[in-house]
């Protein structure tokens, strides 16, 4: 694979000419917001004019993407972000996520559910059950507010206050704003679901004197308009956490949650606005492509630690990277890149990562993660033995036993004229989550709790009392291993396919050398995973090579390609690459947004 002396990691200008995109790159000296809604892009972009940055801006979007995409994503879900300092070359990690509640146990869910009890302290239970995603008992505490205002707190500019970050999505919301295409079609989908979870439902529909009820999901282009959402935010802005984890908020989300059955209590909420957000340590993975390569060449790969799967995308990476060591695949160039050989790397490579993720994943709080172990050179590379380049993997595949050390969903991200870049992320899970709205508050509640095990007893993700779930949701960054410099901050989200579209478009761009919008355009794979990984099916997007198909058929994968609107299977990505022009010495920031979404980048 290509050292940073290629092209691939020039000094200068990027030149970007290989993948035929269906659009071009943006670029700016001064910042830039990529996000799949052009007006949250605004709120961004409003933010930094006023004098805010690159984290003062992300919350801004997030706010608007709330507004205008709340089909993925809401301040009544959770948030993760990797932020870099351009001043000390320095990488943070913001985890931003809630917990089951204090009376949550796994007793009392799988009574509630109709499951068997469990029995003493062993237990025959398998993962055969899980909390449906529509259920009460899925919803955790929101950790998107805390997480927001300890974003401005650890990482803004100082410059603005949390009222003046948050007024264009609080205007966005009085005024009205048109609908984008593919937010109607999702909301137009959902509007069933929503009318059945809540009896608060009309908060989240348009007023229409015709529909049933008065109400009914808005069309594209129409004005949508959600006053009690501004509402929530005017009071985060003005009292900080304790506008949403005390007082009116908190208690017309704990009676929503109690009336349905559930085991929230206030003093959940104000248990995690205590507690905060988490500061952690990122974990990262050297990617050099070639064993002889020194530290000047190749990048370094930087994602959230668990309870989040970017640990999937590092093992991953570092799976191939140990196959190319050991000869099991070669040196792929441009012209391999989406090969049936290609991806079958990929996919094998990803399919082991799975296997110990789903497994080891879980709330570090509760229970350690092995996390340098399972990312340590020499077990990647006795993982990566169970790799055979003439077939495909069977559903038989285990996690293994690393040596034990300690150690829906809207993407964006955001770069300002110093130098600083955030890659955030913000999700509610499952479209709208659970569509349990909170009365006279505008926003629905995440169902991040469906990714608790509910067996056996043994499992670390087992469902528990104040305890973080497996997170899907993921911020990706990267830097160079020359100097620390940064290379990109970037994501794709939905559901697990995250960690998979992280490995394929940062390849895209070390093998083929693709700009971010190129990487972004190309066609993906996703694999099964979670609950579904039994399946073993991979969907191909439309696009890819009949060669590369038939050749992955051939392997013995089960292959479908995925074409249309289904093509959201395959996430939206947001990228933006940093670069120094040689001769003026300036900065440039180069950035791709997802043909597959509504939005765009958006320069400063």
């Amino acid at each position: 694979m290509p050292s940073s002396s290629s092209s691939l990691f020039p000094p200068g200008p990027i030149e970007f000419a290989r993948f035929n995109s269906r659009r071009s790159v943006v670029h700016s000296a001064k910042g830039i917001v990529t996000c799949t809604q052009p007006l949250a892009a605004k709120c961004g972009i409003d933010v930094l004019n006023a004098g805010g940055n690159a984290a003062d801006a992300a919350v801004a979007v997030a706010a608007g993407m709330n507004m205008t995409e709340p089909c993925s994503t809401g301040i009544g879900g959770d948030m993760f972000c990797l932020y870099y300092n351009a001043a000390t070359r320095s990488v943070s990690a913001l985890n931003g996520s809630g917990r089951s509640g204090a009376k949550c146990t796994l007793e009392r869910v799988r009574a509630d559910l109709g499951l068997p009890p469990v029995q003493g302290t062993s237990s025959d239970i398998t993962n055969d059950a899980t909390i449906p995603f529509l259920s009460v008992h899925s919803v955790t505490i929101p950790g998107a507010p805390a997480g927001w205002v300890d974003t401005v707190e650890r990482f803004g500019s100082g410059k603005l206050t949390l009222s003046q970050i948050l007024a264009p999505a609080i205007a966005l919301g009085e005024d009205g704003f048109p609908v984008s295409e593919l937010v109607a079609s999702a909301w137009g989908d959902a509007e069933t679901s929503i009318r059945q979870a809540s009896p608060n439902f009309a908060e989240m529909l348009k007023k229409d004197p015709l529909a049933q009820d008065g109400c009914r999901a808005p069309r594209a282009g129409e004005i949508m308009r959600n006053p009690t959402l501004s509402a929530t935010f005017r009071a985060l802005a003005e009292q900080g956490k304790a506008g949403f984890y005390k007082g009116r908020v908190a208690e017309e989300l704990i009676k929503v949650v109690k009336d349905l059955g559930g085991h929230l209590e206030l003093d959940d909420l104000k248990y995690h606005m205590d507690v905060g957000s988490e500061s952690v340590e990122p974990i990262s993975l050297k990617f050099r492509g070639q064993a002889e390569e020194t530290d000047d060449d190749g990048v370094e790969l930087w994602e959230h630690p668990p309870n989040g799967q970017g640990i999937v995308a590092l093992m991953a990476l570092g799976i191939m990277q140990e196959l190319e060591k050991q000869g099991a695949i070669p040196t792929f160039t441009a012209d391999q890149h989406n090969s049936a050989a290609y991806l079958h790397a990929v996919i094998e490579s990803l399919r082991i990562a799975f296997a110990d993720a789903s497994w080891f994943v879980t709330d570090q709080s509760a229970m350690p993660v092995p996390s340098a172990a399972l990312l340590a050179p020499e077990y990647l590379a006795e993982r990566a033995k169970l790799f055979d380049p003439t077939r495909a993997s069977d559903a038989s595949l285990a996690h293994g036993s690393p040596a034990w050390r300690s150690s829906d969903t809207v993407y964006f991200a955001c770069s300002d004229a110093e130098g600083n870049a955030i890659s955030f992320i913000n999700s509610n899970y499952a479209g709208f989550g659970t569509r349990i709205i909170p009365k006279g508050c505008g926003f629905t509640l995440q169902n991040r709790g469906a990714n608790f095990a509910l067996g056996p007893v043994n499992h670390p993700n087992i469902f528990a009392p104040r305890k973080r779930p497996y997170h899907t949701i993921i911020p990706g960054l990267v830097t160079n291993l020359r100097d620390g410099s940064l290379h990109s901050v970037f994501g794709v989200m939905g559901g697990f396919m995250q960690p998979q579209g992280h490995l394929q478009t940062l390849l895209g761009q070390v093998i083929a050398g693709l700009s971010p919008q190129q990487a972004l355009d190309a066609p993906r794979i996703c694999i099964s995973a979670g609950a579904e990984a039994v399946d073993m099916l991979v969907s191909v997007e439309e696009g890819m090579s009949d060669e590369a198909v038939e050749g992955l058929r051939k392997l013995g994968h089960r292959v479908e390609v995925v074409a249309g609107m289904d093509r959201a299977l395959f996430g939206r990505g947001q990228i933006i690459r940093w670069t120094v022009d040689p001769i003026e010495g300036m900065g440039v920031w180069s950035a791709g947004s997802d043909q597959r979404g509504d939005g765009g980048a958006y320069p400063l």
